[in-house]
């Protein structure tokens, strides 16, 4: 049998019990890891919530690409509350990273789909962050609301104005997109959050968070 190298020991008990790898000399010098069964049941356990999270999202936003055949022209722009309440929905279930990501993913295959416009991204992206940011700091309803409806509707109507102006060759005054977005932003988000506190009175949004690990 060939032998033990000399800088190396390992202690592997059964399952459950501590599995202790030390290492004597390395180029850094003396370093030593401690880790359990545990650590490794921990492992597959993210990557399950993980694999349920992305699922999820990829179900919201099919749900924002298919809902955006339907829209409110109000002034210069298509206003789209299913998008907002997309934005609410996974800001509070998934969080501000995968809220953010759903309304760049989606936004991005409505235009190459050509059912939407570079209008989409700064309407989307600032309310989806803002609402997953504040839910996660308040958990509550009104502050997911008031992140998608402030987000989307005048900080996201606001950055609308150099995208149109400048990429896409429009006329418009600075405060020409916040009116149509807020208006937008608040139907979609009253939505959700009516949906979204009809399941927290029901213990139901709880299971669900739980079992994406949320």
């Amino acid at each position: 049998m060939p032998s033990r190298p000399a800088n190396l020991i390992r202690i592997m008990p059964a399952e459950g019990a501590l599995i202790v790898i030390f290492c004597r000399h390395s180029a850094i010098g003396i370093g030593g890891f401690l880790f359990t069964s545990r650590h490794f049941q921990k492992g597959g356990l993210f990557m399950q919530h993980s694999v349920k999270k992305l699922a999820t999202a990829g179900l919201l936003t099919a749900l924002g690409v298919v809902c955006s055949a339907f829209y409110i022209p109000v002034g210069a722009s298509k206003c789209f509350p299913i998008q907002h309440a997309v934005n609410v929905l996974g800001g509070v279930i998934l969080g501000p990273g995968y809220a953010v990501a759903m309304a760049f993913a989606t936004s991005l295959i409505r235009n190459l789909m050509g059912t939407g416009s570079l209008l989409a991204f700064p309407g989307s992206m600032v309310g989806a962050l803002l609402c997953g940011l504040l839910y996660q700091r308040t958990h509550k309803m009104w502050a997911a609301f008031l992140g998608e409806t402030v987000g989307t509707g005048i900080l996201g109507g606001l950055l609308c104005y150099p995208v149109a102006t400048l990429l896409l060759g429009k006329e418009a005054a600075l405060f020409a997109y916040v009116l149509p977005f807020l208006i937008s932003s608040v139907g979609g988000a009253l939505l959700s959050v009516a949906f979204l506190t009809a399941l927290d009175r029901t213990k139901a949004l709880d299971q669900v968070k739980h079992s994406l690990g949320v």
